[in-house]
């Protein structure tokens, strides 16, 4: 039998560690206090269960909260802390009564504690700080001194008549009646002594749950996760306790070190197109902070009308540099450090400090449109044929045509009706379950399959600007050396995701990329090659490979791995820099085999600078160990980018 309470009631928590504190953090439940414990329990209706327990021996300091005016986000509005070990346990009653009677009920158990602090913090810790005494450091020492035995603002009330025990102590107020499933029972299993830190998440975007077990996003709002499913579906829950199933693309950690929740943060951003929005922007101090090419540091992009003479605009890129040791600052200037990258960008919105301009305008974020999911729901892959609107035909693949379409009359999706005898079906309905969990922002996302009918049906995320080898062709002339390196840039990162995951593409080529209205090039049909039924794909010996993308050991033993899509890569970097040229074009099939066999390569194009020709040459060493991965090809793509400025 567990011990019996000297006092049990229904109070909010507020939960510990965190920075900055929202409605979501604070928490409904059952506290017990025993002559050894203070324990909680959730107070959810279809679950009992103790989330926390602390050994009266180990606490510190009980004491009312002093409130200087700050907004209590909760219906108790009458805050004690329990002070143990070097954590604080914020709870709130519902009234001065109740305060005051576990305050004075505590104070009577630990009075003959060794461990009793002199001085206490008497207001919250809130947003990074102590409220009463502004010290940043949560172990700060107190500034109040404190007292064992009574409460800081009043004397113990006296008990209420007919409230006394024949024990002669208090009668606890009577608990909540137990919900629908709940268990009055205390005998459980001891959990840890702290309550498991719940995450928080910022929504990015906008998100309409699909289906009835989905869970709408705002954006701006917080959401607390319950479960991580998988790596693109979490199970979560809003301020109003609604739960459901959320993407997780579409929401980023809130925590102080994540730059992701800033507007002027900018990820996939490379230098070439952060000049290019920069300058569509036009704007005196516009800027846009994204990744360097060395990884892990930052740089900030600003645009300035009058930094290279009169009425001549520049951009100018400033790599945010660290101290060396602890703590680390951080500094675009070397009179201003700041703890914090995000207090670096504020101070500078406010004072040049050494730079061209001041940081006014972020740009690029607010337009941003939000990301295709890996599929329409969590489980969701089987997509029900009724539920497409059929629109334009845009083109023919290897499978058969391609429509843009309509998915319950609102997302806007590509359709591929695989023509009968193209592809050995069944093998890749099951494939299709793996693929649509590939989801990353340069790879065409598969969002499910009709496969309930024949023709089958592939749906995926539309692409308006159609194949990259087109495209390339339609505005050949017109490109840049910025922009053609920022094409194999978004190519290397989409390949690395597959690299990482373990998945080949086995036919990674120009035609397999595909554009979207933001010129943004992603990978598509990847995995697809081994289900094809195509001559074009057919050696002589019956094996299926594109052969002027393929390696010598495709040629002569069907190998494939990561590393042949390397050389594959190689060679449709050369389609981007000759515009969209086949590859050997004077050479059939089978003489490409006998040259590349005998060491020949392709030439380097004309818009193809030493650097550029040096990385296509990485991709085609004869032995697949000494080829890079993609993570490198990403580093050097990067790294040119950030040297080869396009000319003006």
């Amino acid at each position: 039998m567990s011990a019996e309470p000297l006092l049990e009631e229904r109070l909010i928590k507020r939960s510990q560690q965190k920075k900055r504190t929202s409605p979501l953090n604070y928490k409904d439940r059952l506290f017990v206090l025993t002559k050894s414990k203070l324990s909680y329990y959730d107070g959810r209706a279809e679950k009992k269960s103790r989330r926390g327990s602390i050994d009266l021996s180990r606490i510190r300091c009980v004491e009312i909260v002093k409130n200087s005016g700050e907004i209590i986000p909760c219906e108790n509005k009458y805050p004690f802390q329990v002070v143990y070990d070097t954590n604080t346990l914020y709870v709130f009653a519902p009234s001065h009564y109740s305060r005051s009677l576990w305050v004075q009920s505590l104070k009577e158990e630990i009075k003959d504690n060794a461990v009793v602090m002199a001085k206490f913090h008497p207001q919250l810790w809130q947003d990074g700080a102590w409220l009463c005494c502004r010290q940043a450091e949560k172990l700060a020492l107190g500034c109040e001194e404190y007292n064992l035995f009574g409460d800081i603002t009043r004397k113990p009330l006296p008990p209420i008549p007919g409230e006394e025990r024949k024990d002669g102590k208090r009668r606890p107020p009577p608990p909540l009646p137990p919900g629908p499933g709940e268990e009055d029972d205390e005998d459980e299993e001891e959990d840890d002594d702290e309550e498991e830190e719940e995450e928080v998440v910022v929504a990015l975007y906008d998100f309409p749950g699909t289906e009835s077990h989905d869970l709408s996003l705002v954006k701006g709002g917080e959401y607390v996760i319950l479960e991580k499913c998988d790596v693109n579906w979490y199970k979560a829950r809003n301020m109003y306790g609604e739960e459901g199933y959320i993407p997780s693309n579409y929401v980023t950690e809130k925590k102080s070190g994540n730059l992701v929740q800033f507007v002027w943060y900018n990820k996939h951003v490379n230098r070439n197109k952060a000049e290019e929005l920069l300058r569509k922007e036009d704007k005196e101090g516009a800027f846009i902070v994204r990744d360097s090419s060395t990884p892990g540091a930052y740089t900030v992009s600003l645009y300035a009308k009058s930094a290279a003479g009169e009425g001549v605009a520049a951009i100018k890129h400033y790599r945010i540099k660290e101290t060396p040791g602890m703590p680390k600052q951080f500094y675009l200037a070397e009179k201003h450090l700041f703890s914090s990258i995000p207090d670096l960008i504020d101070y500078h919105k406010h004072n040049a400090a050494g730079l061209v301009a001041r940081l006014r305008y972020p740009v690029g974020k607010e337009d941003k449109s939000a990301p295709s999911t890996a599929g329409f729901s969590y489980e969701k892959w089987e997509i029900d044929p009724t539920e497409l609107t059929f629109m334009k035909e845009v083109g023919s693949g290897q499978f058969g045509l391609v429509r843009l379409g309509k998915w319950r009359a609102q997302h806007k999706v590509a359709i591929k009706a695989i023509r009968e005898g193209a592809m050995y079906e069944e093998d890749f309905i099951e494939e299709a379950k793996v693929m649509m969990k590939l989801s990353h922002p340069k790879l065409v996302q598969l969002y499910g399959v009709c496969s309930q009918q024949r023709p089958i049906f592939i749906v995926t995320e539309f692409m308006e600007l159609g194949s990259l080898l087109n495209f390339l062709r339609q505005q050949r002339g017109s490109l840049n050396l910025g922009f053609l390196l920022s094409i194999c840039q978004d190519i290397s990162e989409g390949m690395e995701h597959l690299e990482s995951n373990g998945f080949i593409h086995r036919d990674l080529a120009a035609r397999n990329c595909l554009v979207n209205d933001a010129q943004v090039v992603k990978v598509s049909d990847f995995g697809m090659t081994r289900y094809v039924l195509d001559d074009q794909y057919t050696s002589s010996s019956g094996a299926k490979f594109p052969v002027k993308w393929s390696p010598p050991e495709v040629f002569n033993f069907c190998k494939y791995s990561s590393k042949s899509d390397i050389w594959s890569y190689g060679v449709l970097m050369w389609e981007v820099f000759t515009e969209g040229r086949m590859p050997f074009e004077l050479n059939p099939n089978h003489e490409v085999v006998t040259l590349v066999t005998q060491g020949h390569r392709l030439y380097r194009p004309k818009k193809a600078t030493p650097v550029i020709y040096d990385i296509m040459q990485l991709c085609w060493q004869e032995r697949p160990e000494e080829r890079p991965s993609f993570s490198k090809l990403c580093l050097l793509i990067s790294s040119a980018l950030e040297c080869d400025t396009p000319p003006t």
